[in-house]
């Protein structure tokens, strides 16, 4: 089956471009992205911080059934125009991957579809061909999956 979610990644060079397109108003997208309670369900991981302006951080966790923390990350934000972009770093706490930089980009494509693009930039190509080894793809997938289904449903409601 046929991801959903595209991942180009061009040999030798540090960056990935993630793209979807959702089923949803661009400014339902953005609110996937920036409000806290929304994010957590789709990612299904904790929200410790989640400040969406410029200059704020973020960070959020996943925990196993037994409550050990298994996934921590962190970031700043470095840009916030609402419906439109987002710019921050993203690190993956007690990893070997450094810090990296992401452009999110929001476009309204009609009044009910809308899309997103994700530039990541890692440190080298190395460390973005390693995070490309990682069920990296099928996972961002998955994730945006939930995300269309459960702001649909929150749509649908209103």
């Amino acid at each position: 089956m046929e991801l959903k979610t595209k991942i180009q990644a061009e040999d030798g060079k540090q960056e990935i471009f993630i793209t979807r397109e959702f089923e949803l108003p661009v400014d339902l997208l953005f609110k996937a992205y920036t409000e806290a309670e929304l994010f957590e369900q789709w990612m299904g991981t904790k929200v410790i911080k989640f400040e969406n302006k410029q200059h704020g951080s973020y960070q959020f966790e996943t925990s196993n059934s037994q409550g050990d923390i298994v996934f921590r990350a962190n970031g700043t934000i470095h840009e916030i125009i609402s419906n439109q972009k987002i710019t921050r770093t993203f690190q993956m706490e007690n990893t070997p991957f450094p810090v990296q930089i992401e452009f999110l980009e929001f476009e309204k494509l009609s009044d009910k579809t809308s899309k997103i693009t994700i530039h990541t930039i890692y440190k080298s190509v190395d460390f973005r061909d390693q995070m490309l080894k990682l069920p990296f793809a099928q996972g961002i997938n998955m994730a945006h999956n939930r995300l269309q289904e459960i702001i649909q449903k929150l749509d649908a409601g209103n």
